[in-house]
């Protein structure tokens, strides 16, 4: 069972000394100093799944902008005040749709697509979470109560050091006459990893 609220903290040794390292490396091969290395990590911690809500809201009412962020992710979040580093990894974009459902993790650690949705959950980096997604996405699904047509094509899509992946969730019906700042409060961290679904109007009005 993926248990939401409990951090496993597996290879967390490993994973510290790692980071180390490459930040060492970095700043010996003269790539960057501590001072950008810094500004970096303090840009990554101001985000917030708020960021990528608002992102993807407007991916909702614009849809040139939708093929944009779709087709080059990083140009897109740009033309919305988003920068990211440039040493940051790759990433995608990808849409939920009628047919197909994505859902993103990370087998070997934790990678996640902080720089626009800020910190992961304490399960997304759990073993439970990790292991499970890949052989049983539906039942990880079920767990989290978000339950597919079986029409529906699941597809866990695996991050890495290179790449992140941040999902953009099917839009609820009944949201046509919504602002996007409403809209934007219908998009949770767990629609943009997958694991759930944009909340509808009528889950809002019962919160």
């Amino acid at each position: 069972m993926v248990e939401k609220g409990h951090s496993h903290g597996d290879n967390a040794k490993y994973y510290s000394l790692r980071a180390e390292a490459i930040q060492e490396l970095l700043i010996e091969k003269g790539i960057c100093s501590m001072d950008d290395i810094l500004t970096m990590a303090d840009q990554i911690d101001s985000r917030s799944p708020e960021d990528g809500a608002k992102v993807l809201a407007h991916a909702w009412v614009d849809s040139e902008y939708k093929a944009r962020l779709l087709a080059d992710a990083e140009t897109a979040l740009m033309e919305l005040g988003y920068d990211l580093p440039e040493t940051a990894p790759k990433l995608t974009v990808l849409e939920n749709t009628d047919d197909v459902h994505n859902m993103a993790v990370c087998t070997l650690c934790s990678c996640y697509p902080r720089a626009i949705i800020g910190r992961p959950p304490a399960w997304y980096k759990g073993l439970a979470y990790r292991s499970r997604v890949v052989v049983d996405p539906r039942g990880v699904l079920k767990e989290f109560g978000t339950e597919l047509d079986e029409s529906i094509e699941v597809r866990v899509i695996d991050s890495s050091a290179d790449f992140r992946y941040l999902i953009l969730p099917k839009r609820p019906a009944g949201t046509e006459e919504m602002s996007e700042e409403e809209l934007a409060k219908l998009i949770t961290q767990e629609s943009m990893i997958g694991v759930g679904l944009a909340v509808s109007p009528e889950q809002t009005k019962s919160i």
